[in-house]
């Protein structure tokens, strides 16, 4: 779970993705892994990719609930679902919700000792995936582990993981989510069964949205945000929280406009983000890495050099590190950004 997911749910009430009993718009992911757990022949690790909150970390705990719940494949109730589906009022749901079914484990970012979201995944609690591999399942033989996300893993962290994913033991189950596969390790990729998300419609991130913000949110605002989500209910569920939509609006009208920069635009851009709760800064960031992994996958014309994106998405994402950990000013870091981003888009002189 990302940081900016994390926050999300903090502002908008959502629930988290071990609460979530419905998955939107990918019944067809659902389904191939219904058949390879029924088979008898599941693979112990699998790498659920694609961008960021179209429901990867969702789908991991489905069929992570399905598993612990019925863990014999071969039984008729097995055999006769349609779908990963297991009621909520289900032991095993209920457990999984409330953190505390001892044969799940889940790796995640964790709070520091100042209270702050770690930038990875700690390695100690990587390392903690053997010792839990190693000792016999509690209830019905299967041990499984959530991996939220790989992208997450320091080098360490990574190094940790595959010992793991080379050995693993029997009736053990390996969900690794993550946002960019191509840059996991290879030799972590390599014993993976890969399993690709697509980007979410319209119509799935509005129906998302509006189970996961209830009965009191704004039809007109929820549809607004999905047509605007590029795919990702993550991304709209950011937009609907607080002036975060608008904020999307500039930043869109800005962007537009590179390489040329609108002086008095970003002077507005940088008050409205000063001070503001940290949704709004993370719904900021989202929306501008959004724009540079579009041109990074050739996704617009605007750009033709791959290796500026690359050296700008690094740049930017460093300093907004900076800018949260030390809770900096973040008007300047606005003009930085756009800065960044100007010089990434001029035309080289020949």
């Amino acid at each position: 779970m990302s940081a900016a997911a994390t926050e999300v749910e903090e502002a908008a009430e959502t629930p988290h993705p071990r609460e979530t009993a419905v998955l939107f718009g990918h019944a067809e992911a659902d389904r191939t892994l219904l058949d390879a757990y029924r088979s008898g022949h599941v693979p112990h690790a699998w790498l659920i990719g694609g961008e960021r909150g179209i429901g990867k970390a969702t789908l991991a705990y489905r069929i992570a609930r399905f598993v612990l719940a019925y863990p014999n494949p071969a039984t008729r109730e097995v055999q006769a679902a349609k779908s990963l589906d297991v009621p909520p009022d289900h032991p095993v749901a209920r457990r999984i919700a409330g953190q505390a079914h001892s044969d799940l484990l889940v790796l995640e970012r964790t709070l520091n000792d100042k209270g702050k979201l770690r930038q990875d995944i700690a390695v100690d609690d990587v390392r903690r995936a053997v010792p839990f591999f190693g000792s016999t399942a509690g209830e019905g033989g299967w041990r499984v582990a959530i991996v939220d996300a790989v992208d997450e893993l320091n080098a360490a962290g990574a190094n940790a993981l595959l010992k793991v994913v080379e050995e693993p033991p029997q009736r053990a189950l390996l969900l690794l989510v993550c946002h960019a596969p191509g840059r996991a390790l290879a030799t972590i990729r390599s014993r993976c069964r890969r399993l690709a998300l697509r980007p979410l419609s319209p119509d799935d991130i509005a129906k998302a949205a509006a189970a996961a913000l209830g009965k009191s949110a704004d039809a007109t605002e929820i549809r607004a945000a999905a047509e605007a989500a590029d795919g990702s209910v993550e991304r709209a569920l950011m937009f609907l929280s607080g002036s975060a939509l608008e904020l999307h609006k500039q930043l869109t009208t800005l962007l537009d406009k590179l390489p040329k920069l609108d002086q008095r635009a970003l002077h507005t851009l940088g008050d409205s983000l000063s001070g503001t709760e940290p949704a709004t800064f993370a719904a900021f960031m989202d929306t501008i890495n959004a724009w540079l992994g579009t041109h990074l996958a050739g996704g617009a014309g605007k750009i033709t050099r791959i290796g500026p994106v690359a050296e700008a998405w690094e740049k930017i994402n460093r300093s907004a590190r900076e800018v949260e950990v030390f809770n900096l000013d973040r008007k300047p870091f606005v003009f930085a950004v756009f800065d960044a981003l100007s010089e990434t888009t001029r035309e080289p002189v020949e």
